[in-house]
């Protein structure tokens, strides 16, 4: 069964339960709706199918289903933007082909990464994923740094920005004697907050690569290793509880375009290797506990006072 786009509409009410006998559906796409009540938990059942799953923006609320099988396909899962509460389910570790996992603005409340059981197997550990977003939710426990090692596709900085956004998906059309192949284009968009304020990239590129962790209450270190993530361009950790001091390995993120780490309480001195970072376009670490001299000299001297406001202890240009 093929199911078209239903996304950027008016429709309201729940998601039948009767979608799960959908069959052989490799995409579902109802962002941008008034959808409301419960995800129908056999929905994570089609997932031996089903590639994409974009259900955005609506008014969805209760429990994400939870039984993921062994065999699961997805690999994007957009559910950013509704009333989503409880816990991430922990058979997600099944879906090893994720690329993107995008449950921002939603009310999860739960550790991060226990969803993934204390003993991931192997093979099990993401390492197709480009886009994490579990921005504005309830997240507790320190960062999951086990696991950010293993996030192999945010290492790579080689790959041509040429590639063109989306990607191509195959869907399958069953009807009585008769299975039909068609191509289609999937462009996947994402919303990300930058000094308060949410811009949406939209057609993002398949090279694009995203960490957002903020507005949760994460807390301990920023690891060192996370330089080793060259191939990111937004690494969002705000407004969360994190300790210690900024890594002189982000200057090895050459492809790094946003790094927020304001609202937390980061101290020590901003490394001055971090002008290496000439793609970076915005940086903002107000309300820490930094001090010592701001960093000068190229993408420094496009930054304004209120990306260092807040540190007591950080003196010249941009501030007074």
């Amino acid at each position: 069964m093929f199911l078209p786009w239903i996304s950027d509409n008016q429709l309201a009410g729940s998601i039948p339960p009767q979608i799960c006998q959908a069959g052989l559906m490799n995409y579902f796409d109802a962002s941008n709706n008034k959808l409301s009540g419960r995800i129908p938990d056999c929905m994570s059942q089609l997932s031996n199918a089903l590639i994409i799953l974009n259900l955005e923006r609506n008014n969805l609320h209760g429990n994400i289903p939870t039984t993921y099988p062994e065999s699961c396909n997805l690999r994007w899962m957009n559910l950013n933007g509704n009333r989503l509460e409880g816990c991430m389910p922990r058979s997600l570790i099944n879906c090893e082909n994720l690329e993107v996992l995008d449950v921002g603005h939603n009310h999860i409340n739960d550790t991060f990464p226990s969803w993934l059981g204390g003993h991931p197997k192997v093979g099990h550990d993401f390492r197709s994923l480009h886009i994490i977003d579990l921005s504005n939710n309830f997240h507790t426990g320190d960062l999951p740094l086990a696991y950010l090692q293993n996030w192999d596709a945010m290492k790579h900085d080689n790959e041509s920005e040429s590639i063109a956004s989306g990607t191509a998906v195959e869907f399958y059309i069953r009807m009585p004697g008769l299975i039909n192949m068609e191509t289609a284009k999937f462009d996947y968009s994402i919303t990300i907050t930058n000094k308060g304020n949410d811009m949406q990239y939209a057609r993002v590129l398949t090279v694009f690569r995203v960490i957002d962790f903020s507005s949760n209450y994460f807390t301990g270190r920023i690891p060192n290793f996370v330089g080793e993530l060259r191939g990111l361009q937004v690494l969002n950790l705000s407004n969360n509880n994190l300790q210690g001091g900024i890594p002189l390995s982000l200057a090895k993120m050459t492809e790094l375009e946003s790094l927020d780490l304001s609202n937390n309480r980061l101290y020590g001195e901003i490394p001055q290797s971090l002008t290496q970072l000439t793609s970076l376009e915005a940086f903002n670490v107000p309300r820490n506990l930094l001090k010592g001299p701001i960093p000068q000299g190229r993408q420094f001297g496009t930054f304004d006072s209120s990306s260092f406001a807040g540190n007591l202890g950080l003196c010249g240009t941009p501030l007074s």
